[in-house]
C-alpha cells in the first residue's frame, strides 16, 4: 500500500513539473507569427528609429522592426524604459499580441547591446 502511494505521488509530481515547464517555455517567433497567435511568445527585432518612444504612466511604448522583412510591431511594456535601451542592438519582447489594439503587450524585455569587446584585436 505504501509503494502505491509513493508511485502515485511521484507520478503526480512529474506531471505537475511537466505542465509548469511547458507553460514557461515561450518560443521565438517573427513579427508576423506573433500577430497570428494568441499564445505567449518572444519577438526579436531592432528598435524602429522612425517611431517616437513614449513613457505613459507605467507603460513604455516603442516599435520593433523585423531585420529581414522590415515589418514593424508596436510594443507596450509594463514598466519604465530599461537602462541601455537606446544603445540596444537587438530587443527581445516577451508577451502576447492583442489584436484589439494591434499592440504587442510585453511583460519582459531583454536588451542586447553591442559588446565592448567587439572589434578589438587579439594582442
Amino acid at each position: 500500500m505504501r509503494k502505491i502511494f509513493l508511485i502515485v505521488l511521484l507520478v503526480g509530481f512529474v506531471a505537475y513539473a511537466g505542465l509548469n515547464l511547458a507553460e514557461s517555455v515561450t518560443p521565438y517567433v517573427s513579427i508576423a507569427e506573433a500577430r497570428a497567435t494568441s499564445n505567449g511568445v518572444q519577438v526579436k527585432g531592432l528598435l524602429d528609429k522612425n517611431f517616437q518612444l513614449a513613457q505613459v504612466g507605467n507603460e513604455f511604448i516603442f516599435s520593433l522592426q523585423d531585420e529581414e522583412t522590415g515589418e514593424t510591431l508596436r510594443v507596450k511594456f509594463d514598466g519604465i524604459k530599461p537602462d541601455q535601451f537606446d544603445e540596444a542592438y537587438h530587443i527581445v519582447a516577451v508577451g502576447k499580441y492583442a489584436p484589439e489594439d494591434e499592440t504587442f503587450h510585453a511583460k519582459k524585455l531583454l536588451i542586447k547591446c553591442p559588446s565592448k569587446y567587439e572589434g578589438q584585436q587579439a594582442r
